[in-house]
């Protein structure tokens, strides 16, 4: 039985990895804010630490005498760049460094983003010793923690996952979209119906964090400083991995793969030729926010990933390394995240 530490346990991925060490018997912390909603965590069985990424000393007593960190608090969405880069970056560095002055250094599991890679061309998926290029703040904030994460390697046992999109039960932002298909018979692919996106299921993500978490590969040592910045590269791909279904289809298609798990025929796909009406939503979505003064998950910078080609990426490493596959096919993750929407009645 493993002694773990939990941060981001609340999210859709934190809740689901909390409930999967938990049954296996782990001996589970989790690091919550003051009033997060904690009563599925009560349920589990699980200790409560009571702070945040931003909070040092709540930290340094969170990571005492523990196995393993999963570190999955971020921010997704935020307006000003400086409060991504304070959570997604400067969070990871803190807890690195509590982990570093540790007697014994826990092994740290960092679930970053594809995002932190940037985007692919559309016959090379992306492999974990290509260059990142990211081009959203977002992006930029969770490569900025990778970075840091390679400054502590010496130090601190440390992995990387690069997750694509991630859906599911328990997913609410992607109910939108299974909606649309499931009462109108429409999906809307403006400006992005051509592109291929990676995607996971949330339970095989699971699966994979365990996996690299007990048994991947550790971060080598940061890249020397070149011109007194970081390399823009991960200069090596160890501690690096990327998990993905093998099938990543166009939006489009995917439009049609819901259609198919929610019983629907000949999908409607309303398209366009260019970017300018997903812009414009992406824009009246953000003023909108800025005048309720909650971010939304729809925003200009998640506008910047959509529209900036495809994002696919090969989960070879992981497969070669550590034996990972889906426990199910895209298609029948589709289908059972359907049910549970259903169930749930959100369609």
């Amino acid at each position: 039985m493993a002694k773990v530490l939990v941060t981001g346990a609340t999210g859709f991925i934190g809740s689901k990895l909390t409930q999967r060490l938990a049954e296996r018997g782990d001996d589970v912390t989790c690091l919550v804010r003051k009033n997060s909603k904690v009563d599925h965590l009560r349920q589990l069985g699980v200790r409560m630490a009571i702070g945040d990424v931003r909070n040092d000393d709540a930290i340094r007593q969170a990571v005492e005498s523990v196995d393993f960190v999963y570190h999955l608090a971020g921010l997704t969405t935020a307006f000003r760049a400086a409060d991504l880069m304070q959570v997604n970056a400067e969070g990871l560095g803190r807890l690195a460094a509590a982990c570093a002055d540790c007697p014994r250094p826990p092994t740290v599991l960092f679930v970053s983003s594809l995002s932190a890679a940037g985007p692919s061309s559309f016959d090379h998926p992306r492999t974990e010793s290509d260059p990142a290029t990211p081009v959203s703040k977002y992006g930029r904030a969770k490569r900025a923690g990778e970075i840091i994460a390679e400054e502590f390697a010496s130090r601190v046992p440390i992995t990387i996952v690069r997750p694509p999109i991630v859906f599911g039960e328990g997913d609410l932002p992607m109910a939108h979209v299974f909606r649309w298909i499931a009462r109108f018979n429409i999906h809307f692919a403006l400006g992005v119906a051509q592109y291929r996106y990676a995607m996971v299921h949330v339970w095989d993500l699971v699966d994979a964090l365990i996996l690299c978490a007990e048994n991947g590969t550790r971060l080598s040592p940061a890249n020397p400083l070149q011109n007194g910045a970081p390399q823009n590269g991960c200069g090596s791909s160890r501690g690096y991995y990327f998990v993905a279904d093998d099938q990543q289809p166009t939006f489009a298609d995917f439009g049609r793969m819901i259609g198919a798990s929610l019983g629907r025929d000949q999908v409607r796909v309303f398209s366009s030729p260019g970017p300018i009406l997903f812009w414009a939503f992406a824009a009246s979505a953000e003023a909108a926010a800025r005048l309720r003064g909650r971010p939304h998950v729809f925003n200009l910078d998640k506008a910047r990933d959509a529209l900036a080609g495809n994002w696919t990426c090969s989960s070879q490493a992981i497969r070669d390394e550590l034996g990972f596959a889906p426990r199910a096919t895209l298609a029948e993750r589709l289908r059972q995240t359907s049910d549970w929407y259903r169930q749930q009645n959100l369609l």
